[in-house]
């Protein structure tokens, strides 16, 4: 059965019918507390009906840092298509994303003033709970060894700066342009195994942009930490971001317009492809808000909503 963790300034609790619970621990980083296990299994056993309520608190990332942030690129069938690439045979990717872009559930996210075009990608992040060394290969079987937890992350894009430059790291590392929780649900085998059946949903100013489950996934979590660990090593603590769905406010132009596009030169192609970009009202501005969700209401699932708004700019860049 689930449980959700949650992390404030001064310690970590046992979410249960919207209170929380003190988990009597000394750990102070996301992989001490999954090596003290039994400390959250006896709060999760003796919830405090006395705890203070969700509101009553301010939560910060479960996930603590420094730790690494892996990243799958174009993972779900339905982003694929929007991104005009054939799911089929588009080949599994990873990228990183620094720590330092990691901020908790209700953070504003500060957009910089030079980026013009401000994107928002709901993920499934996967907790890793031991070490994953490098040549492991990881089997749907034993997915429950490797993976402690799972939360809602956002992949925050600068999209102006990812594709004029081909710079993912930098596009997606700005500080706050990972918001994660609010909660770790920590999850046994039988739910790693049902993970298919979660969706995620992100609207922005209440309006449902991303709507999918993870059942639309190409690579699934275990095949994506064995192809990982062909060269990365990971440990208890870290992040990986598993692709988002479709719905983001980038799309690409249509077979035509990029046939045309390849026959320009960069720079050239990149004005007009932003100069057109400027009337898509899907991009984030200043006071937008963001709630993400991931659930699975039939296996009582429920890892929590971010709540983000948007500071800065308040209209995009002229290109």
């Amino acid at each position: 059965m689930s449980t959700n963790v949650a992390r404030t300034d001064d310690g970590w609790w046992v979410e249960h019918d919207g209170r929380l619970t003190r988990i009597a621990t000394d750990a102070t980083t996301t992989a001490e507390l999954l090596a003290d296990r039994p400390a959250v299994q006896k709060a999760a056993a003796a919830p405090d009906p006395e705890g203070p309520g969700l509101s009553d608190v301010s939560l910060v990332s479960p996930l603590t840092v420094p730790a690494r942030l892996v990243a799958q690129m174009v993972n779900y069938r339905s982003h694929a298509g929007d991104s005009g690439i054939d799911p089929d045979t588009v080949p599994p990717a990873f990228f990183r994303k620094a720590s330092g872009s990691v901020c908790g559930p209700t953070d504003a996210i500060r957009c910089p003033d030079h980026v013009g075009f401000l994107d928002y990608e709901i993920e499934l992040g996967l907790v890793i709970g031991r070490r994953i060394d490098v040549g492991t290969v990881v089997s749907e079987d034993d997915l429950s060894d490797v993976v402690a937890g799972i939360v809602v992350t956002n992949d925050i894009s600068a999209r102006d700066i990812q594709l004029t430059r081909t710079q993912f790291y930098e596009a997606k590392s700005y500080p706050t342009f990972t918001p994660v929780g609010p909660f770790l649900t920590l999850v046994d085998a039988g739910e790693l195994a049902a993970l298919e059946r979660l969706r995620l949903t992100l609207s922005v100013n209440g309006e449902i942009r991303q709507d999918s489950t993870v059942a639309d996934m190409i690579v699934k979590p275990a095949r994506a930490l064995t192809l990982l660990a062909r060269f990365q090593a990971l440990d208890a603590g870290d992040l990986l971001l598993t692709g988002t769905p479709g719905g983001t406010a980038l799309k690409s132009p249509g077979p035509v317009l990029e046939k045309i596009g390849a026959l320009l030169p960069p720079a050239m192609k990149w004005k007009a492809f932003f100069k057109r970009q400027a009337g898509n009202p899907h991009y984030l501005k200043d006071g937008d808000v963001i709630a993400a969700t991931i659930t699975d209401p039939l296996r009582g699932i429920d890892l929590g909503q971010q709540h983000n708004i948007v500071r800065g700019p308040a209209h995009r860049a002229a290109r």
